[in-house]
C-alpha cells in the first residue's frame, strides 16, 4: 500500500506543477480577430515569441510561435522585425493580447497553427 500512495502523490504533484503551464499555453476559445499594424518591438524565442504591434496608436502584444513553428510556417530571420507591416489573425486572449494563428507580411501568408484555422 505505501508504494501505491507514493505513486499517487507523485502523479498529483506532477499535475499540480504542470497545470499552470498548460493553462498558460492552452487556447481559451476566445474570439478570432484580425489586426494590421507596424511591429515596434520583437522578442523571439521560447516558450513563444512576442511582437508588439502598433495598431492605430495602440500597442498590442501578439504571441507568435516557438522558433521551430515560425520556421515551419516559412518565416525567415528578419521577417518579424521592427518597422515591418504585419496583418495577423488569431485568438483575442486578453486586453490587447492576440495569439497569432496566421499572419501576412506583404502578400506572403504564414500559417503558424494549421489545426486552428
Amino acid at each position: 500500500m505505501p508504494r501505491r500512495h507514493f505513486l499517487l502523490a507523485l502523479l498529483v504533484g506532477a499535475l499540480l506543477v504542470l497545470s499552470p503551464a498548460l493553462a498558460h499555453h492552452g487556447w481559451t476559445g476566445g474570439e478570432t480577430i484580425e489586426l494590421t499594424g507596424t511591429i515596434t518591438a520583437v522578442r523571439l524565442g521560447n516558450p513563444h515569441g512576442e511582437v508588439t504591434l502598433d495598431v492605430k496608436g495602440e500597442a498590442w502584444t501578439v504571441e507568435v510561435g516557438q522558433p521551430w513553428r515560425n520556421t515551419r510556417a516559412g518565416l525567415a530571420e528578419g521577417d518579424l522585425a521592427e518597422g515591418v507591416e504585419l496583418r495577423v489573425s488569431g485568438e483575442h486572449a486578453g486586453e490587447r493580447l492576440l495569439k497569432a494563428e496566421q499572419l501576412w507580411i506583404g502578400e506572403e501568408h504564414h500559417v503558424l497553427y494549421p489545426d486552428r484555422i
